[in-house]
């Protein structure tokens, strides 16, 4: 089989489904040294502050700075041992919406992710995040069960 995506990008929120899309990724991008693959994580920080205070909202960044730096290192774990170029991000904001930027900025060929992820409270407001990535991005999207 011919690969046909030279860049590929990755969804990793730490859930199993997420580990899952990053092997699968790996599979498109193993017979073409030349492809590249990136994973990305998604900081969320809610900006409704309410009763809390700016230091309450400042603890809140941290704790999710500090979850966000460990799937960094969960990620590039998932990666070692590939001789793809690869990379880890994170960014910021609305999961699927950063997830569908970044993959038009960058010129990725596909997006792979996990059909849930750990936010279910959130997925029963506002939607998955799959769903939307689905919906919304001009390349493929391969969702990982």
């Amino acid at each position: 089989m011919i690969n046909k995506f030279s860049k590929v990008l990755v969804a990793y929120d730490g859930s199993d489904l997420s580990k899952k899309a990053v092997e699968y990724a790996k599979n498109l991008v193993q017979n073409d040294e030349k492809a590249e693959l990136e994973v990305v994580t998604v900081m969320t920080v809610s900006t409704f502050i309410g009763a809390y205070e700016a230091y309450s909202f400042m603890e809140m960044r941290k704790v999710a700075e500090a979850a966000a730096n460990t799937r960094v290192r969960e990620g590039k774990q998932l990666l070692e041992g590939i001789p793809n170029k690869t990379g880890v991000q994170i960014l910021e904001g609305d999961p699927a919406m950063q997830i569908i930027q970044y993959a038009e900025e960058k010129n990725f060929d596909v997006i792979v992710m996990g059909s849930r992820g750990l936010g279910k409270v959130r997925e029963f407001f506002l939607g998955s995040v799959s769903h939307n990535v689905v919906q919304m991005a001009k390349c493929p999207v391969f969702i990982i069960k």
